[in-house]
């Protein structure tokens, strides 16, 4: 039997492109099936484990995505020079930042979560006051001692890149400490009373793993063991240990308004610390990228994305949130 040669080379074509697709590589195999389009993005590594989870399922429906979790500072600096498909930020666009973008700016939320103060020490169940939160990172506390646990100094982590978790969590100690406002205030990047830095999400989970008695601050998702998530006090008072239900409440008291941004660092009920986090398109310019940015974002908007947040340690988009997300996405142009 003789194999027509057309057949033996659409074949090994098709080989070829399941072997580096299982490598990372992204391989047109033309006439073999549908191409697979690439977007490239950077930004927050807040969402990182979400946004990797749909990009997963994403390139099963012929769209990759390359998402590089580089901090929300660096992703608006990549989405500003026109380097990356999008950004992602945990920190809305400034006004004087968007007109630096000639093609229009699309800022859109896709999940939420919150930002938990994690440390490793073993026995110690940390109940903090909204004084002591400040105290720790402003360098007055620095034993657990102080704190109603057994004495181990306390060693403190933060981030050294530019950070959306920075801002929000900078924000946080701002509305509750005067002095941290005044000496340290708000920022992607401020100059941190005493820590020792890292890059990340990633990076801060890591040091905290690898020193007993480090305290940090990160998304979330990142606590697991050997690390836990102290109970925070809110505007109102009230102590509140980190759970989804708490950190639906704050978030229920975020007003995003038409043009989908807002916060609120000090709930008066709920979790403390918890935002969105966004998406950012270009309005126009797009190209040929349009439809795959569509395809990939009309998913993530979807009831079945929003639904995998919960898992991950993450919180759905409410449903009016996400309609007004693909109402967002409609506007965006090739």
């Amino acid at each position: 039997m003789v194999i027509p040669t057309a057949h033996v080379n659409c074949c090994l074509l098709q080989r070829i492109a399941a072997f580096a697709c299982a490598l990372g590589v992204a391989v047109q195999a033309a006439g073999c099936g549908t191409a697979t389009t690439t977007l490239n993005g950077a930004g927050a590594s807040f969402p990182s484990p979400i946004y990797q989870r749909w990009f997963q399922e994403l390139a099963g429906k012929g769209v990759r995505v390359n998402y590089q979790s580089v901090g929300s500072g660096a992703g608006v600096r990549q989405f500003i020079a026109r380097t990356v498909d999008f950004g992602a930020s945990d920190v809305p666009m400034k006004a004087e930042e968007i007109a630096k973008v000639s093609q229009g700016v699309v800022q859109i939320p896709m999940t939420a979560g919150a930002i938990a103060v994690a440390y490793q020490n073993k026995g110690c169940a940390l109940k903090l006051t909204q004084a002591q939160l400040a105290s720790i990172f402003l360098g007055k506390i620095n034993n657990y001692s102080q704190l109603g646990c057994a004495a181990k100094p306390i060693k403190v982590v933060v981030r050294s890149d530019g950070s959306g978790t920075t801002a929000n969590f900078t924000a946080h100690l701002a509305a509750i400490d005067p002095t941290w406002k005044q000496q340290v205030g708000v920022g992607k990047n401020v100059k941190w009373p005493i820590g020792t830095g890292a890059k990340g999400n990633e990076g801060v989970a890591a040091q905290l793993n690898q020193l007993d008695g480090a305290l940090g601050y990160v998304e979330a998702a990142f606590v697991k063991e050997p690390l836990q998530a102290a109970a925070l006090t809110n505007a109102s008072g009230t102590l509140v240990p980190l759970s989804l239900q708490s950190e639906q409440e704050a978030l229920a008291s975020i007003d995003l308004g038409s043009d989908l941004i807002g916060s609120n660092p000090n709930p008066a009920a709920g979790y403390p610390i918890v935002t969105f986090t966004w998406i950012l398109l270009y309005k126009t310019g797009n190209g040929s990228r349009h439809e795959s940015l569509n395809k990939a974002f009309e998913f993530t908007l979807s009831d079945a994305a929003q639904a995998m947040a919960k898992d991950l340690g993450f919180i759905s988009l409410p449903p009016s949130v996400l309609e007004k997300g693909r109402q967002a996405l409609a506007t965006v142009q090739p």
